[in-house]
């Protein structure tokens, strides 16, 4: 049995997804900013995939961008809307994504930026009246707060976030990968000015993602040299993999439902198992908890050993596919930001299983029993 667990990481391709997609591969290869008849097919086909993804977000086709994925999405928001304003503080968070991470580092740098993390506690939950506070004794801000946390999985509640940025005269931008494809987003409701998806995070195609840029927001390209995407994002459409994207997403709204409650059992089950097969056994962040964390990720926290630093090879060999990271910084492994930020003990090993609609109970119960014999072994 081979298992992948690591679905956060990407996620294989939905059959229907690829047979979308293979016609624009093979047949329809115009290029859509040519006004022939090849590349008109074409055209009119993403702006079919556009008005797919603004329909099920609950917004218009006008402020939804293609782009290569959810990092170039995360950049593009920042960055221009602080060019564009000329804004000068931003807010975040230690938990981000390194593509939020590295672009407020980025700011910070070489623009002048003055940037603030937010307050939290050691299960990485946000303190939102410290957002308060440093939104009312600063001019105009951005602020960029995951959906949520890919590591640990904590959800965030951006429509709170939302209404306090609004209260604030606040830009807001939420990275929602993890979420999109997983949760339905109400563009109307959730008061974000931008949020991102990437498509290969529910069983979409890799390269492209999306994102959704408020009208009242106008910023200037990150990527220059065309006029494509409505002059906001220069180069050539990736066509097929828009096509996907569209596609992948309306088969997650579609199923969302029966997929969520076969997922969240995949996940009890896995706690439940290495509750009873294994004594010193804990959970990073929130992530045991249903309502508090993602219901596609479960970040165990694992007994002190020498088998932690094989940890994640160990497992492979074992023919489980799973992602890791312990606080532990030295050496060629930085380890986690997400955990030394949690102040979680070096000592303890970290792995991150990861569910998807093709997992299997059968799969649940391997993974646990592996990983509860390398350790009962290792500590006997």
């Amino acid at each position: 049995m081979r298992v992948y667990l690591d679905n956060a990481a990407t996620t294989p391709l939905d059959k229907e997804v690829f047979d979308a997609m293979a016609p624009f591969m093979l047949e329809h290869f115009g290029n859509p900013s040519s006004i022939h008849s090849h590349g008109r097919e074409v055209r009119s086909a993403i702006e079919k995939a556009r008005r797919t993804v603004a329909t099920l977000l609950n917004t218009s086709p006008a402020e939804i961008f293609f782009t290569s994925g959810g990092t170039e999405a995360d950049n593009a928001a920042i960055r221009c809307t602080c060019r564009a304003y000329g804004i000068k503080h931003a807010i975040s968070t230690k938990l981000e994504h390194h593509a939020v991470l590295h672009t407020m580092d980025l700011l910070e740098k070489e623009e002048g930026v003055q940037v603030s993390y937010l307050r939290h506690d050691e299960y990485g939950n946000l303190d939102l009246e410290h957002l308060e506070e440093l939104l009312a004794n600063q001019p105009r801000t951005m602020v960029s707060i995951m959906h949520a946390n890919n590591e640990i999985g904590n959800l965030n509640n951006i429509e709170a976030i939302g209404e306090i940025c609004r209260k604030y005269d606040a830009v807001f931008h939420s990275d929602t990968v993890q979420t999109m494809g997983h949760y339905k987003h109400d563009i109307q409701a959730l008061g974000a000015n931008f949020l991102v998806g990437s498509a290969h995070k529910f069983h979409g195609p890799k390269g492209v993602g999306f994102l959704y840029c408020d009208a009242n927001i106008k910023i200037q390209p990150l990527i220059q040299g065309g006029a494509q995407e409505r002059n906001m994002r220069g180069g050539t459409e990736n066509v097929y993999g828009i096509i996907g994207l569209a596609k992948a997403l309306e088969i997650a709204y579609r199923d969302m439902e029966e997929h969520a409650k076969h997922i969240q059992g995949l996940k009890d089950r896995m706690i439940y198992k290495l509750r009873e097969q294994m004594e010193d056994v804990s959970f990073n962040g929130l992530s045991e908890f249903g309502d508090k964390s993602l219901y596609t990720v479960l970040n165990v926290s694992l007994p002190a050993s020498d088998i932690n630093e094989m940890l994640l090879f160990s497992l492979d060999i074992n023919k489980i596919s799973a992602s890791g990271g312990s606080a532990c910084s030295s050496g060629a492994n930085a380890g986690s930001h997400v955990l030394r930020a949690l102040n979680a003990s070096s000592d303890r090993g970290s792995v991150r299983f990861s569910f998807s609609k093709y997992n299997t109970e059968a799969e649940i119960d391997y993974a646990a029993e592996v990983l509860s014999k390398m350790y009962k072994k290792e500590l006997a």
